[in-house]
């Protein structure tokens, strides 16, 4: 059983890594205009997850950030994301089938050995993950993603990386979106044979900037196409790194 079980993580991690190598070759081969009218047709569907894990943090936090991101990138993108986020579970085989998973919250996060060797596999086989701190995550995310890569560390982007030089340009690097403890914002990333495979926000809260204009009545309509467009930079890296 466990073999069998293994063969399918390793299906579902080859897939997820064929898919995102056509969409590298995509951009590499054929000219952007004719590319993006190519998935428009070509390419099938596919969502965009939210995590949803144990220990009594509030996973579900942020409810209308994920379908305005998705909106978003489909607009100024052209990727074909549904347009509704869909929930996933750390430890669920479904992971393996979202090429961008987002996870915030302010609480509690606790991973079983089963969801850590799960979220591993999907990782390291072309999945990734953004953990946004939606201010209280920072003390507890670290030591369970300690877990998942101990041999790794959390790193600082420096504001030239690809990252924030995707389609929109942010020369500064990560944009600060909503005041927490009056700190500057970082982009930290766990970075496996490589490649990108976990980026961190931490006192910058995207998710917040994503949310239905209104929702925090400080931000500023300026503050929220930062938070998009950095978004969208995320998702565009993920599937072509």
């Amino acid at each position: 059983m466990k073999r069998v079980e293994s063969y399918k993580l390793k299906v579902l991690g080859l897939g997820l890594l064929l898919l995102k190598r056509l969409v590298i070759q995509a951009f590499v081969f054929i000219p952007c205009s004719l590319f993006f009218i190519l998935v428009s047709f070509t390419v099938p569907s596919y969502r965009m997850g939210k995590l949803k894990y144990s220990g009594g943090g509030d996973w579900y936090a942020d409810r209308t950030a994920l379908p305005n991101l998705i909106a978003f990138c489909n607009s100024n993108l052209k990727t074909n994301f549904y347009p509704e986020e869909s929930i996933v579970e750390v430890g669920s085989k479904e992971l393996f089938n979202y090429p961008f998973v987002y996870m915030t919250g302010h609480g509690n996060v606790v991973f079983s050995d089963q969801e850590i060797k799960n979220l591993r596999q999907y990782l390291s086989n072309g999945g990734f993950l953004h953990i946004d701190d939606n201010y209280g995550l920072d003390k507890f995310i670290r030591p369970q993603m300690k877990k998942v890569f101990p041999e790794l560390n959390f790193v600082e982007l420096p504001s030239n990386h690809a990252i924030y030089n995707q389609k929109f340009k942010f020369p500064g690097g990560l944009p600060k979106i909503h005041e927490h403890d009056n700190k500057r914002p970082q982009g930290f990333a766990l970075i496996y044979k490589g490649r990108v495979v976990c980026y961190y926000t931490f006192e910058c809260d995207l998710g917040n900037g994503w949310e239905d204009f209104g929702t925090y009545p400080e931000d500023t309509q300026d503050t929220r196409n930062k938070a998009l467009k950095m978004g969208a930079n995320l998702v565009q890296y993920a599937l072509t790194q």
